[in-house]
């Protein structure tokens, strides 16, 4: 198969994880601010739940239910997120999202051994089939993305205030548990749509990779956004031309391309530090806070 006949074939595809890649880069800014690293992973997982749920009550795995069902349940994780902070009980928030993700991943392994073909759906939930995409999908999620996108740049301020300093975002009167829930609930749209296409461990790739990567070459939002966008596209196309070239499964051939291609990254940022001199290092640094 040459290199055109193999684009061709993989056209939906890589549209899918050019949206996703486009709107993951930006919301991974936020989670990484926040210090909520494994939130993606734990909203997939409720989410997967939702969907194992449905599969457990009779419902064919490619029905519309499902992803009503993974919606519902990832908009009651967004609420507990959002309502339960644990700094004011000296808890970090971390570890509650790690509990909420622990037990969900129980939650869906009880629930499929239920079902018939229970190995194979959770397969599907873990790595996911991006190659399977076809353009109504595509366009359909497009079109949510953009919708979210939009709410998000109207009330970017709010969110990034938020983000960065909570605390002091309180201490001024704002309702941080109001605008967290709609920051977590546009989140759980974006993960619920993100996983029925690709899966929980690339959807969790997606969010944090491309923002850690741009986290070691800038500091500043705008670059950060062109890193992480960028190398959310380049390493799908690649890992995805892997996956065919290779017949290796989709999904995992990505997450793995993402981890070797941030390696290299950072192997380049430092031997960039060493023949170039300290200036780089401080201008690149990660300040941790968003500007």
């Amino acid at each position: 198969m040459d290199l055109a006949a193999i684009l061709t074939f993989l056209a939906p595809a890589i549209a899918a994880s050019l949206i996703i890649a486009g709107i993951h880069a930006y919301l991974g800014l936020h989670v990484v601010e926040r210090g909520v690293i494994f939130v993606d992973l734990s909203l997939a997982q409720i989410a997967s739940l939702g969907a194992a749920i449905a599969v457990w009550q009779g419902a064919d795995p490619h029905d519309p239910s499902i992803y009503w069902f993974s919606l519902a349940f990832t908009l009651i994780g967004a609420f507990v997120f959002a309502m339960i902070k644990g700094h004011d009980a000296n808890i970090p928030q971390e570890a509650i999202i790690g509990i909420s993700y622990a037990v969900a991943s129980a939650a869906v392994i009880l629930t499929m051994s239920k079902s018939t073909g229970e190995s194979e759906h959770l397969k599907d939930m873990l790595v996911g089939n991006i190659l399977s995409v076809q353009w109504p999908e595509v366009w359909l999620t497009a079109g949510i993305y953009v919708a979210i996108g939009i709410f998000h740049y109207v009330f970017r301020a709010r969110f990034l205030e938020i983000s960065v300093d909570s605390k002091g975002a309180a201490a001024r009167g704002v309702a941080v548990r109001f605008w967290d829930f709609l920051f977590y609930a546009s989140f759980g749209l974006v993960v619920t749509r993100s996983v029925a296409i690709a899966g929980v461990l690339l959807v969790f790739c997606y969010l944090i990779v491309p923002s850690v990567g741009a986290m070691v070459w800038a500091r500043r939002i705008g670059p950060r956004l062109a890193i992480g966008w960028t190398m959310g596209v380049l390493v799908s196309m690649l890992g995805m031309y892997f996956s065919v070239w290779f017949d290796l499964p989709t999904g995992a051939t990505i997450v793995c391309t993402f981890g070797g291609v941030l390696a290299l990254m950072a192997l380049v940022k430092q031997v960039a530090v060493r023949w170039v001199g300290v200036g780089v290092a401080e201008a690149s640094a990660p300040t941790g806070a968003v500007r």
